[in-house]
């Protein structure tokens, strides 16, 4: 078994109705990787989690989880998960429910391990439903910790936490990857992508479409980020070169613009007419923000949002 992957998708298609979320999908992850899978919404990542613990089936391909199906390696304790949209029980204690969910595990983790991991010894004696959101999904990570699985998904898992909680997490979550668990999460985050993820996969409309380290990622997109003040953003989408253009998210009052030709376009800022209001001017490189922009430049369909 030690020669198998973590995770193996083979050719994998699911259809709903009309609509096509996975699109002969092939994902290999090998053990001990930690993968941020990536995609707008309804580009198919939970579709595809969801396959990798049996809650869905394949219309065609096979999923495979250390070497075995989804189904006998969630029964024995290989993988674990912690999707969004795991329901809780809202009049049992925090306490209460785990110890009950302890219970039923395969191969059990010490609960007080556990309970430090997850960082919610504060939340013990809290009823589920007195929650937030963010303690709410804390506890969704300790419940994933319970059986000690080799493979941990995690869907979304730092929605409706707040920045320092976002952080905590993280640290968190690499003390229990330390201990060469292989980690899949999906998020909407995508610093958290590029800083925590030895592996970036962009899913679009069901398929891969890019699939490397952030650093690989964003360089498949190309060009250059210019960052600027004393330009509006309609100005800024008129020079040549530029494709896309937003507020910058670090510094609102900056403008930041990709452009597949800076030279070009810094030519025209500083020859143009509004070159004497043009001032702090920045170039980097795109970052993954940038690159996951490009690659999944399309729309949702509306009744699928969040839902694939």
């Amino acid at each position: 078994m030690n020669a198998q992957p973590a995770l193996h998708l083979t050719a994998v298609t699911k259809t709903y109705g009309t609509i096509r979320a996975l699109d002969d999908l092939h994902l290999e992850v090998p053990r001990g990787q930690i993968l941020a899978l990536l995609g707008p919404n309804g580009a198919g990542k939970t579709t595809a989690m969801e396959m990798m613990v049996g809650l869905t089936q394949p219309d065609s391909g096979e999923v495979q989880v250390l070497g075995t199906d989804p189904i006998t390696a969630v029964r024995s304790g290989l993988i674990s998960s912690m999707l969004q949209s795991g329901a809780l029980l809202p009049d049992q204690t925090v306490r209460s429910m785990l110890a009950m969910l302890h219970a039923l595990q395969a191969r059990p983790a010490p609960l007080e391990q556990v309970i430090e991991q997850a960082d919610i010894a504060d939340l013990m004696r809290r009823r589920i439903g007195t929650l937030s959101g963010g303690q709410a999904q804390r506890v969704r990570f300790a419940i994933a910790l319970l059986g000690d699985a080799q493979v941990l998904l995690l869907d979304e898992p730092t929605v409706g936490m707040d920045v320092g909680a976002r952080h905590a997490f993280w640290d968190r979550m690499r003390e229990v990857a330390a201990t060469g668990r292989t980690i899949v999460f999906a998020t909407h985050h995508l610093e958290e992508a590029e800083r925590e993820a030895q592996r970036v996969v962009v899913l679009d409309r069901g398929r891969v479409v890019a699939d490397g380290s952030a650093a690989d990622v964003s360089a498949r997109v190309g060009g250059r980020a210019i960052t600027l003040r004393g330009l509006t953003a309609e100005q800024i989408a008129a020079l040549p070169g530029v494709t896309t253009v937003g507020a910058d998210d670090t510094d609102p009052t900056r403008q930041r613009a990709l452009s597949t030709d800076a030279d070009v376009t810094l030519r025209a800022l500083f020859t143009g007419e509004h070159a004497e209001t043009v001032h702090d001017v920045l170039v980097t490189a795109p970052g993954l923000e940038e690159a996951f922009l490009i690659l999944t430049a399309y729309q949702t369909t509306p009744e699928l949002e969040g839902a694939l």
